[in-house]
């Protein structure tokens, strides 16, 4: 019996457009190459997760517009069908919107969650460890209060799951 396979791409934004590769030096005392956003693409649709939970659109069709980065995950069977149920189950539970939290619960930790699903791959450590890189500076710790009230959601998608019903 013959089973459809799914290309997975990791997509890899810089929310900082450059400037976390300037700053960072003088700011942390240690280089940073960029402040990551992720998302899964699988399916013909961008997944993410924000500030109002899932969201899904057209590739790089949020107003971050085309990603920096595209990493092959790899392949996987998991038809859509299921992978939609997996991200409504998500959506009321883990990730609901107001779970997010930029250092602990955000994006990243979404699609790496997806990707093991997905793929059995994780996504690289260089975009999950940047919370504890940041929040081990002096610096991060003094910005901590404040960057934990900030709460990314790129417009554009549209919401899965959580207490918004269906798509």
């Amino acid at each position: 019996m013959n089973h459809a396979t799914f290309t997975v791409k990791l997509y890899i934004y810089d929310l900082s457009k450059g400037m976390a590769r300037q700053l960072s030096p003088i700011m942390l005392g240690k280089q940073l190459d960029g402040i990551w956003h992720t998302s899964i693409v699988v399916y013909g649709e961008e997944f993410f997760f924000g500030g109002v939970g899932i969201s899904s659109c057209q590739p790089g069709g949020t107003v971050l517009g085309e990603p920096n980065t595209v990493i092959e995950l790899g392949s996987t069977e998991v038809t859509e069908e299921i992978f939609m149920d997996y991200l409504s189950s998500l959506g009321e539970t883990t990730y609901r919107r107001d779970r997010y939290r930029l250092f602990e619960h955000n994006c990243n930790t979404f699609s790496n969650e997806v990707a093991l699903f997905l793929t059995g791959r994780k996504i690289p450590s260089y975009i999950t460890d940047l919370p504890s890189e940041v929040l081990s500076t002096p610096f991060g710790q003094v910005l901590r209060p404040i960057l934990d009230s900030i709460h990314i959601a790129p417009p554009g998608g549209n919401v899965i799951g959580g207490h918004h019903g269906q798509r």
